[in-house]
């Protein structure tokens, strides 16, 4: 047998010799061969779509990625308002900064921090931004007025999940270079954290045998300045068969803490505190919660999220909610728990926040947000626990409105920023200050709105709930032009071009939110929008997620078909004009609804998708994701993996709706062999079939507004043609 590892022939998980793969060489991401088909695939796709209507739709979608009109993203870090931004003049993008009351003008005075294209150009590397940590300074820094200076930017070729770490000084603003004692991570998935101005913690691929299965790192390092990356001592190294182990610091004055997290799986994992770190005295301590709980710290409080039920000191804590405990009493072992929230049939846990003082709840009631302010106990002005937490709301306006919130700076103030957004309202950024009971909240400052990139004027948006095949309620929401989403004869069958979006998995709810180029490309050109709540997603809680999970995943792919038969029994839209389309894991799920739902749908659109399942766990991060889906390489797992298996499931005697598949080269977390295989395999079949890979973008797709313009243009210019 050759030892080639692109060996065009699969086995079984027993080992047994199974039905050959002919498309097997497709999985050599950069391979000659590979790349020679794919840009064949490309140049069809342009020829099929290609044309008048594609660039139009472009155009309109570039219009509004690059609006100087858009809401800037921020965060407070010192004196400054940080916000990176990309448009047309700066393609990769700008790190930039202004003050709050220049903020809150029309036209904000911004300075550059740093200027990708420049760096790109200069460089000769796409790079991608992937964020910045930036170390807060001690007390007695600030006391001295000393600038925040020293941040962690992380860097992407291409777009991929393996970038670089590099530090820069936002004094002087750039990078300073190793010579000069600057950290430097050299190009693989992990990361650096702050610890002090002079030590970092660095978890990251040191070498063979340090990283786990899905490539992520198995060791964290503590890393001093002025000294080789070799010469960084381990804090921690996991096992073989763990997920990812990363450490930080929490520099709160007065509650600095070290803390390793070992992932073991999916849902499943370690937090540990670390004493007397990169010292001979280092000593770690877990915090004793299940391994399938989240868990946070927050001054003196500790949290524990729960995903499943938690029985403790004779008490039974439900999956879902929400448990505080003071951290030092917990760790000393005290489990007097107080229960900040418990779910109910209609009602989950999709957020909290931490200010200074108070707790934020973000909670959804049927996939309709709510917000509640928890107000705990001062133990440090000497109240006991006992004392209780006490509950104020922060009113929510507005129907089928998505809310978010976010801390400011939870060390210091109380104040957050409020976001809302919904399907056929604009976005809009709010500034308010949280606080307790008895106080009446002062109005949330508007900052910014978002403008309507489309005319809405006739559009509804409107919830309502598909019967599964096992009876569960499945909620979704359709939005369109009122005629549409209302026929006056549901009876009288609607022909509106419609498309239906899912994804439901890894416990990520689905909720609405203003898209400007959905808007544009589809719903202003007589489209109905449809996005479902199926299990498998967040929607309500870990109970939800958990119904999809593994040998159970066939109902997240019952309760999309029953939406799709839904849609068709309101009057809405007929199987030949329903399209529906999805991502990674909902690419996944769309790869399901064709083979397993053919009959259902006019059109499929797939993207960055998984599809070979027997394969997946052994491509670029699968292995994470068994905790998901199963193991094929388990018998048992097999028995139940193979029935949502698309590339398996396929049958080339079977008459399947017309098929887009789109994946990006730089993807290194879903392998783009899925989508070539799977493309490969029904274009051999004579299926109808357009296929496109982007060379970059990562496991987004795309890694500029150009890119994400283009691959957005092709999958609505396909739908309109497949769905008119």
């Amino acid at each position: 047998m050759s030892a080639d590892p692109l060996l065009r022939t699969d086995a079984s998980p027993s080992g047994e010799r199974s039905v050959p793969d002919p498309h097997r060489w497709l999985e050599e991401v950069s391979g000659d061969e590979a790349l020679a088909w794919v840009r064949a695939r490309n140049d069809e796709a342009h020829a099929a779509l290609g044309g008048g209507d594609l660039d139009a739709t472009e155009a309109a979608l570039r219009e509004v990625l690059d609006s100087d009109d858009r809401i800037p993203d921020v965060s407070r870090i010192g004196d400054h308002l940080y916000n990176f931004w990309r448009d047309t003049e700066h393609e990769r993008g700008l790190w930039r900064r202004t003050s709050l009351d220049s903020y809150r003008t029309d036209d904000p005075r911004w300075e550059t921090v740093l200027d990708l294209d420049e760096l790109a150009a200069a460089e000769d590397e796409s790079w991608v931004w992937h964020g910045a940590s930036v170390l807060r300074p001690a007390p007695e820094q600030l006391a001295a007025g000393e600038p925040w200076r020293r941040a962690l930017v992380d860097l992407s070729p291409g777009g991929s999940d393996a970038d670089v770490t590099r530090e820069f000084d936002l004094v002087e603003k750039r990078f300073v270079p190793a010579s000069e004692g600057g950290f430097h991570r050299p190009l693989a998935k992990g990361g650096l954290s702050w610890a002090d101005e002079d030590t970092v913690y660095v978890f990251t691929d040191f070498g063979p045998g340090t990283t786990t299965p899905s490539g992520y790192p198995r060791i964290v390092k503590l890393w001093r300045r002025g000294t080789p990356l070799e010469d960084a001592r381990t804090v921690y190294e996991g096992t073989d068969e763990d997920m990812y182990i990363m450490g930080r610091r929490s520099r709160t004055p007065g509650f600095e803490r070290d803390v390793v997290r070992r992932s073991i799986a999916f849902y499943r994992s370690e937090t540990y505190l670390v004493n007397a770190v990169g010292t001979p005295e280092q000593e770690l301590v877990r915090i004793d919660a299940p391994e399938s709980a989240e868990v946070g710290l927050h001054r003196e409080w500790l949290l524990v999220e729960l995903r499943e039920d938690w029985t403790v000191a004779g008490r039974t804590y439900a999956g879902g909610s929400l448990l505080a405990a003071a951290a030092d009493d917990f760790l000393a072992g005290s489990r007097d728990l107080t229960v900040l929230f418990a779910p109910t049939p209609s009602t989950s846990l999709v957020g909290a926040t931490w200010t200074r003082h108070h707790l934020v709840l973000n909670v959804l009631d049927d996939v309709k947000n709510e917000l509640h302010v928890l107000t705990p106990p001062d133990l440090e002005a000497g109240a006991d626990t006992a004392d209780g937490w006490v509950r104020s709301e922060l009113p929510v306006d507005g129907e089928l409105l998505t809310v978010g919130v976010r801390a400011v700076s939870p060390v210091d103030s109380d104040d957050v920023w409020v976001t809302s957004s919904g399907y056929l309202s604009p976005s809009t950024l709010a500034l308010a200050t949280v606080v307790g009971p008895g106080t009446d909240p002062a109005a949330p400052e508007p900052l910014k709105s978002a403008p309507a990139f489309f005319d809405a004027s006739g559009m509804v948006a409107e919830q309502h709930f598909a019967t599964s095949d096992d009876g569960t309620r499945v909620p979704y929401f359709v939005v369109g032009a009122a005629e549409l989403v209302r026929p006056s004869d549901p009876a009288a069958p609607g022909a509106a071009p419609t498309l239906l979006y899912g994804y439901g998995g890894f416990e990520i709810p689905l909720l609405p939110g203003y898209s400007g180029t959905a808007g544009r490309a589809w719903l202003a050109r007589g489209g109905v929008h449809v996005v479902a709540n199926i299990r498998g997603g967040g929607e309500y809680g870990p109970r939800w997620h958990q119904a999809a999970l593994r040998e159970n995943r066939h109902r997240a792919y019952e309760d999309l078909a029953a939406v799709a038969r839904d849609l068709v029994a309101r009057g809405i839209t007929t199987h030949e004009h329903l399209g529906v389309q999805g991502g990674s894991n909902g690419g996944l799920l769309a790869g399901n609804m064709l083979t397993q739902y053919p009959d259902l749908f006019g059109a499929v659109v797939i993207q960055v998708p998984l599809l070979d399942m027997q394969r997946y766990s052994h491509l670029l991060a699968g292995a994470s994701w068994v905790a998901e889906y199963g193991d094929p390489d388990v018998p048992e797992d097999w028995e139940f993996l193979q029935t949502f298996s698309p590339y398996h499931l396929f049958d080339a005697d079977r008459e399947y709706p017309p098929v887009l598949l789109t994946t990006s080269t730089k993807d290194d977390r879903v392998h783009p062999g899925h989508a070539r295989k799977m493309a490969a395999k029904m274009l051999a079949a004579g299926q109808d079939v357009t296929y496109y890979e982007n060379i970059e973008g990562g496991h987004g797709g795309a890694a500029n507004n150009a890119q994400a313009a283009h691959m957005s243009a092709l999958a609505w210019t396909f739908l309109r043609a497949r769905l008119a």
